[in-house]
């Protein structure tokens, strides 16, 4: 199994909408490619002005991953960055389950 983790610091004068819009629209566009059959949307514990949020989407295969990177992932991290510019920063890790 795979796991993609999208890490967002969003600020919080945008937090609750953003986390509604990633609930709505985007988290679905993604899960509609196919290539993941589970999310998950976790808040970090902390005490910042700007919340950080791990969204995980869960892959099959490697090869799953790369085919959402190559078709999807560009037109997706774009509306993401139009829509909340010079209001997230954004980090992303791949890991693989190895138990």
């Amino acid at each position: 199994m795979i796991l993609y983790n999208v890490t967002v610091n969003i600020d919080s004068d945008v937090e609750v909408e953003w986390l509604d819009w990633m609930r709505s629209v985007h988290i679905p566009n993604v899960m509609a490619t196919g290539l993941f059959f589970d999310h998950k949307i976790f808040r970090l514990l902390s005490e910042e002005e700007a919340s950080t949020y791990s969204i995980q989407y869960f892959s099959k295969t490697l090869d799953n991953l790369n085919s959402y990177f190559e078709k999807y992932a560009p037109e997706l991290v774009k509306e993401h960055l139009d829509k909340y510019k010079d209001k997230h920063v954004a980090f992303r890790t791949v890991l693989e389950s190895i138990i």
